[in-house]
């Protein structure tokens, strides 16, 4: 039994004849009556998880789910109360879910969409989810309120944080940060940045969010760090004579592997150690194609893509960009159009593709499941490709990230 904010979540599984079981969960809204000498309980929903494997000895069957998009509403949001998502992330019973940013025409404020797979029936057997297609993109409920179009958006663990500005047409810079909650799908305002920045660049690395830019890059505001335990910003040591002759460096690029932030400027490629707490030139090689292009960090390796179907890798090791391979049914649109991202390390490549009858477009997804078979090759395999929502023409996509649920 768990607390359900004044409810009362109570959940039980049964064993079956075949060595599986089926998951249920009763919610029950409670009332004291009779001058506290009675409580009476309403079971409000009851559900199962139909023929979900789980083990007969133990309730971790709530944490071996199919799919939490597959899962009711309620029963999604009792899977994500805090303390069952610790545990369940504990065990490496997570998963996770894309999230897709998207403006549209005469809207100030872009919507947000989260990638489900829609099926005939809200929960299904094992069996019947490997055989199911049919990916959407379903809006979220609760937008955001005050969404800055030059900002800056990373993912940690189940938290999207929106961070920078300018947050309106003024232009100004904004040191704000909100947060989406991915569990609950709703914005808080988190702790500023030390600086006001416009346009940020920001990376993940070690569950630290490193930003950058907005300011003058030879002086000890340039770069801070966000420390997501302690929730505390912290200025991180100026680059120095490496920089000094571009004192407003233009950053194209930056993403964080190796235990390195990345910075990819107009005129310079540097490299902060976040180990040794230094910074570091990088040579030419790495900005080859890098930085005109989309990309996503997974599983510490850079990917970008470059045209026509083609996906690149940079090669720290060998120090040059490599050719992703094996992978067989990507269309080949133009790199304009499309944006990259990290889904639980699979990749998630969106694009958009015009529908000349109504004046439409289709937004397609597809899943790359990557294996890497020795230093000098990576290779990739197309798991699942379809359309998952249909826009107006002049919409485009701004952000595509991954939250762990």
């Amino acid at each position: 039994m768990v607390d359900l904010g004044g409810k009362m979540g109570f959940l039980w599984n049964e064993d079956l004849d075949n060595g599986e079981g089926r998951i249920w969960c009763a919610e029950i809204a409670l009332e004291r009556r009779d001058e506290e000498d009675e409580i009476w309980g309403k079971v409000e929903w009851f559900d199962s998880l139909n023929d979900c494997v789980v083990l007969r000895t133990s309730l971790n069957g709530l944490l071996q789910y199919p799919t939490l998009s597959l899962v009711s509403k309620s029963f999604r949001s009792l899977l994500a109360l805090p303390h069952l998502y610790e545990t369940r992330s504990s065990l490496g019973r997570t998963e996770s879910c894309l999230y897709v940013c998207i403006r549209f025409p005469d809207e100030t404020i872009p919507r947000w969409f989260t990638l489900c797979q829609k099926l005939d029936r809200t929960l299904t057997t094992v069996a019947t989810m490997k055989k199911a297609s049919g990916y959407v993109l379903a809006k979220l409920s609760t937008p955001h309120s005050r969404h800055a179009h030059g900002c800056s958006l990373v993912t940690v663990g189940s938290d999207i944080y929106n961070i920078g500005g300018p947050i309106d047409e003024a232009n100004e810079p904004s040191s704000s940060v909100s947060i989406l909650d991915c569990r609950s799908n709703t914005w808080t305002e988190g702790p500023s940045m030390l600086v006001k920045r416009n346009y940020p660049f920001a990376s993940v690395l070690d569950g630290k969010i490193y930003a950058a830019g907005s300011s003058d890059s030879s002086s000890s505001e340039w770069m801070e760090v966000f420390d997501t335990k302690t929730q505390t910003w912290e200025l991180v040591s100026s680059p120095g004579e490496e920089m000094r002759a571009r004192r407003h460096l233009h950053i194209k690029k930056m993403a964080g592997i190796d235990g390195k932030v990345h910075i990819l400027g107009s005129s310079s490629r540097l490299a902060y150690d976040t180990r040794e707490g230094r910074w570091e030139s990088v040579g030419t090689e790495m900005s080859s194609g890098w930085g005109w292009y989309s990309y996503c960090v997974v599983e510490n390796v850079i990917y970008y893509y470059k045209e026509r179907g083609e996906i690149k890798w940079y090669d720290t090791k060998g120090r040059r960009w490599r050719a992703l391979k094996g992978v067989k049914g990507l269309h080949k649109t133009p790199r304009y159009t499309v944006t990259l991202a990290d889904f639980g390390g699979k990749m998630a490549v969106l694009w958009d593709r015009g529908v000349a009858s109504t004046g439409d477009k289709m937004i397609w997804c597809t899943v790359i499941a990557l294996e890497r078979h020795n230093d000098e090759e990576i290779w990739g395999k197309v798991e699942w490709s379809d359309t998952v929502l249909k826009v107006p023409e002049s919409c485009t996509i701004k952000h595509a990230l991954a939250a762990t649920l």
